[in-house]
């Protein structure tokens, strides 16, 4: 499964703003589907506030859901969604520390006007840099979603004062006793010879670093931002021998465009992102993986 981060183009560098940016990329969206879906794809777009705001790109959204059958979801970057009560810095970037009420309210505001937008309520959610809390779930199911794709496992962000998701489980999980919401994670893998020691590596960042210019230990996550080819094909390989059976990609769609992400810098970086797509796609056909629409998932745990 496919989750596309649809947001707006900001300096990743630079503090948090509530203003500033743009959403000139989400333009390239519609050439993009179509690239993915010829590679088999249904994917999902994770659409944050200032793009549902923008009528430009809602109103391309909108047709994308109509037309070509994509899946809309919500994405919460809790700094440019209203309203804005919360002081900006990097702690509050994280939409799960902030107050259940303030959480709730940015929920609302981003649903509605995504189903006023689009014109379809989103059932699957990811928080803006993974930043679940812990009234996250509980919100969710009082607005309707059914899919969470937030966690990203494998990973933390405890020294940003974020969540730490460096031991959670691959597999999707029921988070309520009522199955009424799904998580479903980002997919990671270790590799390399000292893989099975990647949760007690990663608490010693100096050890991580030396392992992985090594070789020895690396942590790979399905994205083609920041991940090399070959190390994902290895981490592919490794997740089918244990046994993983379903798989969450995801990317930023304003990697799309040169110049708006470090991941994609220029037009031979682009050229390489779509190589990776390719060599990916190409490797889970070759083992028998097929693309799933994440509609379908959500259906199959109703059915359960």
């Amino acid at each position: 499964m496919l989750f596309v981060d649809v947001e707006e183009e900001f300096n990743w560098r630079a503090p948090f703003r509530r203003e500033g940016y743009s959403t000139t990329a989400t333009a390239a969206l519609p050439e993009a589907h179509r690239r993915f879906t010829s590679l088999g794809m249904v994917p999902a777009y994770m659409a944050d506030y200032p793009v549902v705001d923008d009528p430009a790109s809602a109103s391309m959204l909108r047709r994308l859901v109509e037309t070509e059958g994509a899946v809309i979801g919500a994405q919460l970057h809790p700094w440019v969604n209203p309203p804005h009560d919360e002081v900006l810095c990097e702690e509050n970037s994280f939409v799960g520390n902030l107050p259940i009420e303030l959480e709730r309210a940015k929920l609302v505001a981003l649903t509605k006007r995504i189903a006023e937008t689009v014109g379809e309520r989103p059932k699957i959610y990811r928080a803006g840099r993974y930043g679940i809390g812990p009234n996250s779930a509980k919100l969710l199911i009082e607005q309707g979603y059914r899919l969470d794709v937030s966690v990203r496992a494998l990973f933390e962000y405890v020294q940003q004062k974020g969540p730490d998701y460096s031991r959670h489980p691959l597999w999707p999980w029921w988070v309520d006793p009522d199955h009424r919401l799904l998580a479903l994670p980002m997919t990671s893998a270790y590799i390399g010879r000292l893989r099975k020691f990647g949760p007690i590596a990663q608490r010693f960042p100096a050890l991580f670093q030396f392992l992985g210019g090594m070789r020895m230990l690396e942590r790979v996550a399905l994205t083609p931002e920041g991940m090399p080819i070959t190390p994902t094909l290895m981490a592919i390989d490794a997740l089918l021998e244990a046994g993983v059976e379903l798989f969450s990609l995801s990317l930023h769609s304003p990697s799309l465009v040169p110049g708006h992400t470090p991941y994609v810098v220029d037009q031979d970086d682009l050229a390489w992102f779509w190589r990776w797509w390719e060599a990916v796609l190409n490797h889970f056909a070759r083992a028998g993986v097929t693309a799933a629409d994440p509609r379908d998932l959500i259906a199959a745990a109703d059915a359960a």
